[in-house]
């Protein structure tokens, strides 16, 4: 992770970066998708990524032209299931700037909320409840990919990118990446790395604990770490007991059972080895 200047967060400072990560890959390393929000939706980021054969998964910008598009397709027929009570279709559409047209999926979604309308007239705020038997509200999102999945599939995998925001999310309030500042870039970038990587090292040791699901650290910590541990040596060996105090005493049991079963396996290939070693073989048991 990189530590910038806080007014360099737009798509056109990080594509460098996303670049040189895609670079560094070879074929069998590279993503099967490249996801990314409205400000990733643009001509020279998705040349970047057709120029590397890598797919890509972006939404646009509610431009004219986009607006053009939804006012020809919304009173057509052909809408079909995307999953989650939205609608979907597919087009393509060349805005100002592209070289070529590109596949779009189209999707709209009735909003079920009471909902008022509101005008202005003369100076003063009206407002009037939108009557549901005789209007219908939609939200709508343009996506452009060059993906052949179904409209449903691509209306899936970028709802998933949620599901991948949740990490940063987690870091930012359950982790501190939030909670500091400093005019210092090098002791902030130092600060925000220490972070991650302690990040890390939890997440592997919660998902070697419990292998059947992804904990976050706001319910992860307490139950991992309410436990008073004990270290004894006798021949050459180190034994580590814990007296558990968190009240779901068997769940933490089995997660402790499961982290010894994996070091044990590391241990009995890994016992003379060095360096990194032991930890690949170890992230190799807990993704196996």
């Amino acid at each position: 992770m990189e530590v910038t200047a806080g007014n360099t967060t737009a798509s056109n400072h990080v594509q460098p970066g996303l670049n040189r990560v895609l670079d560094s890959l070879n074929t069998e390393q590279r993503p099967y998708l490249v996801r990314g929000d409205c400000g990733f939706g643009n001509d020279a980021v998705i040349r970047e990524m057709e120029s590397r054969q890598q797919p890509y998964l972006f939404k646009l910008r509610q431009s004219p032209r986009v607006k053009r598009l939804l006012q020809r397709v919304f009173t057509r027929r052909d809408w079909v299931d995307a999953g989650q009570g939205w609608e979907g279709r597919e087009d393509r559409i060349q805005l100002a700037g592209w070289q070529q047209s590109r596949r779009v999926v189209i999707l709209r979604r009735l909003l079920k909320q009471n909902l008022i309308a509101t005008q202005e007239q003369q100076g003063q705020l009206e407002f009037a409840f939108v009557d549901r038997r005789q209007t219908k509200v939609y939200e709508y999102a343009v996506l452009v990919t060059d993906l052949t999945e179904s409209i449903l599939g691509i209306a899936q995998m970028y709802r998933d990118r949620v599901d991948a925001e949740n990490g940063f999310d987690e870091l930012k309030n359950q982790w501190g990446w939030g909670g500091y500042t400093t005019r210092d870039l090098a002791r902030c970038r130092l600060s925000a790395r220490a972070v991650g990587l302690v990040y890390n090292w939890w997440s592997w040791y919660t998902r070697l604990a419990f292998p059947e699901s992804r904990r976050e650290a706001i319910t992860s910590r307490p139950l991992l770490l309410s436990a008073i541990g004990r270290s004894t040596k006798h021949a050459g060996q180190t034994q580590l007991y814990l007296t558990l105090m968190h009240a779901a005493q068997k769940k933490v049991e089995r997660g402790i059972e499961n982290i010894r079963r994996g070091l044990r396996a590391v241990r009995q290939t890994a016992e003379r080895l060095l360096g990194r070693q032991p930890w690949d073989l170890l992230v190799r048991y807990i993704v196996a």
